[in-house]
């Protein structure tokens, strides 16, 4: 899922897709002549002429001595092409090349989530993470050139390709079945099958050919090349190790293989032996296809999810082993004590993308993972990442919103075997509801824009009303008050209709307090505030008297939190303590009530390096705050109701 984190993703939704890859090698082909847009011609101290895009791999191509087929398949294997002048994907990569500069705080704001994390300059230093700096030594060419600048970039590219194939074989040949061990360098694998993996879908491209107009206007065409055929001797010319032989942790019932994501895209571990609890399981889609979400994730500094299930037929690729972390989330906390799984699909497309299959194939998966790590299967431990709570302030904004409104949590629960639906009503002020509506009859308005559908289906912002997993939640008890707005969406306003504002939704599965009941209306506790919804005859909702429910101890309203690491003072010498702050716009006052897991879970950091694990002494409960998870310290909540028969 590019990922920046602009401060009001109701405006603008922060781009889901963590891929550098918008379209991938399965790509549509698209005839066409080439278009006359241009682009700035690079020198060190800036642009002195303009050529089109297509020129300018030509031109890099010649300076080079690249083959123009090899340097055009690898960018568009890199990038589709697309430019972003200035701007970095998730995984910090720049330009048409994908040149890469990783820092710190794209580690942080990204899927690796490591804010507060002393070690995130550590891992940012890979030199894997930063080609581009590569590329300046090569070209003499200025970081910001290319950053901003396409033609630098590309030329930063061929140096960089052209490097690699003079190390390789000592020269540079014309013949672009010679490129293939370079192609393979080019994608920074640090293992055989890696590395070939990524050098044969650039050599798929350049055999099939492609042609796309990209977002700026520029068409680029790749002719097709079916002679390619590199030696197979170059294979046994990287001169890197072969990938470990893994078995995948799948259920027999489904259709499972295993391949590896880059080492950088998560961390080694050993969880839970190493006493790190996995106790959540976090549903995504790909905002892409399945080939593209498999092929980003073997990219350095990318993100990485555990397991990817296909949209046609629910076949499963494992790409981390479950012990390990996967950077999928955004908040490092969540990555430690959980399981990411990929869904291919599109958030704003819902039901075209989630099909049966893939559902059932899901649901087996998550129940095999359950019963293994003892997860327990209700809806604050298995979430969707829109579920996910940001890490710090600056971040609570920009978390994903996938699987979205369009996932059937009600159905999939209904496979888990734990269904959300029953006898549907409301309890009495300060008991639980569970948020029931019932997908297919709930239709609600949305409003999606071009931005928010990477697909390329929605030309043009519009409302279409579709069934959905939420109910909409207004500051008063009418159809014309205003929608809630999330603090951290809307500090100043109400929220939206927009796909990406999830502020203002409470999802099917998840439980809240119940705080006010006004004809047919129902007010909850939510995010801090009393929120209302439509709920005629308690049609929306199901009561859930065995809801653990807590509130503050004392009449200071409580601090929540996005992380739950131990205090510095108890980390031990020689170790980095990470750091954590209050979630600034969020509080629990007095007075109020959420429903929480049943146990707090120990303050947890992990540190690579020391393969060492520290548990603080104090707990924290994950309390369904709003419409994401939150955590608030044990020791400022106390018990209100415990589940039947609970001690």
């Amino acid at each position: 899922m590019t990922e920046t984190s602009p401060a009001r993703p109701s405006r603008r939704r922060p781009a889901l897709r963590r891929r550098p890859v918008a379209l991938g090698a399965a790509a549509v082909v698209v005839a066409g002549a080439i278009a006359l847009p241009a682009v700035a011609r690079a020198t060190q101290d800036g642009p002195v002429r303009t050529a089109t895009l297509q020129q300018e791999f030509a031109q890099a191509a010649e300076d080079y001595h690249v083959p123009r087929h090899v340097l055009l398949a690898v960018a568009y294997e890199q990038s589709a092409w697309e430019t972003h002048p200035g701007q970095h994907s998730t995984s910090g990569g720049y330009g048409p090349m994908h040149l890469t500069d990783v820092t710190a705080s794209m580690m942080a704001g990204g899927a690796a989530g490591t804010a507060g994390r002393k070690d995130a300059k550590k891992l940012a230093d890979d030199d894997a993470l930063h080609t581009l700096r590569a590329a300046a030594e090569l070209t003499g060419l200025s970081a910001r050139a290319l950053r901003e600048d396409a033609a630098a970039n590309i030329r930063g590219g061929a140096a960089l390709l052209a490097s690699y194939e003079k190390k390789l074989h000592g020269r540079l040949s014309g013949d672009p079945d010679d490129w293939w061990a370079a192609v393979a360098r080019y994608g920074q694998a640090r293992d055989r099958q890696g590395a070939a993996a990524y050098a044969d879908r650039v050599f798929a491209t350049m055999k099939k050919g492609a042609a796309r107009r990209t977002a700026d206007g520029q068409r680029v065409r790749l002719a097709a090349d079916p002679a390619v055929a590199p030696a197979p001797t170059q294979r046994g010319e990287l001169g890197l190790p072969a990938a470990p032989a893994t078995a995948t942790e799948c259920p027999s019932t489904l259709a499972c293989t295993f391949v590896a994501a880059h080492p950088s895209n998560g961390q080694v571990a050993d969880r839970p032996a190493n006493g790190i609890d996995i106790d959540q399981i976090v549903l995504h889609d790909t905002e892409g296809s399945y080939a593209s979400a498999v092929a980003n994730a073997q990219l350095p500094g990318t993100a990485s999810a555990h397991y990817v299930i296909r949209s046609s037929d629910g076949a499963v690729v494992q790409m981390v082993p479950t012990q390990n972390l996967a950077y999928h989330a955004g908040n490092y906390v969540t990555n430690m004590h959980s399981v990411g799984i990929e869904h291919e699909g599109f958030a704003a497309r819902g039901a075209t993308w989630y099909t049966e299959s893939q559902y059932q194939a899901s649901a087996e998966l998550v129940k095999y993972l359950a019963e293994r790590f003892d997860v327990p299967l209700d809806r604050q431990h298995v979430i969707g990442h829109d579920n996910v709570v940001g890490p710090n302030s600056a971040l609570a904004s920009g978390v994903h919103w996938d699987p979205g409104p369009f996932w059937d949590w009600e159905h999939f629960m209904d496979l888990l075997g734990v269904p959300v639906h029953g006898r549907h009503g409301v309890g009495e002020i300060g008991t639980a509801v569970t948020i029931a509506p019932g997908f297919a009859r709930n239709q609600n308005t949305v409003h999606i824009c071009p931005d928010d559908d990477p697909s390329g289906a929605t030309p043009e912002c519009a409302d279409v009303r579709r069934p959905t997993n939420f109910v909409q939640l207004r500051t008063e008890p009418r159809l014309s008050a205003p929608l809630f707005g999330d603090q951290a969406l809307h500090p100043d306003g109400p929220g939206t209709t927009r796909i990406n504002d999830w502020g203002s939704t409470a999802q099917a599965g998840q439980q809240f307090v119940v705080a006010d009941k006004q004809g047919d209306w129902t007010a909850i506790w939510f995010s801090g505030s009393k929120v209302w919804f439509h709920n005629p005859h308690g049609r929306n909702t199901v009561p859930a008297p065995d809801a653990t429910v807590v509130a503050p101890v004392g009449v200071e309203a409580v601090k929540v939190y996005g992380t739950s690491y131990p205090d510095p003072a108890e980390i031990p010498a020689g170790l980095s303590p990470s750091t954590q702050a209050p979630l600034s716009m969020y509080t629990v006052p007095s007075g109020q009530a959420y429903v929480t897991t049943v146990t707090p879970r120990s303050t947890t950091d992990y540190f690579p390096a020391a393969a060492k694990v520290v548990h603080g002494g104090k707990r924290m409960y994950t309390i369904q705050y709003g419409h994401r998870t939150s955590l608030v310290y044990e020791v400022d909540m106390r018990v209100k109701r415990r589940p039947h028969g609970a001690r």
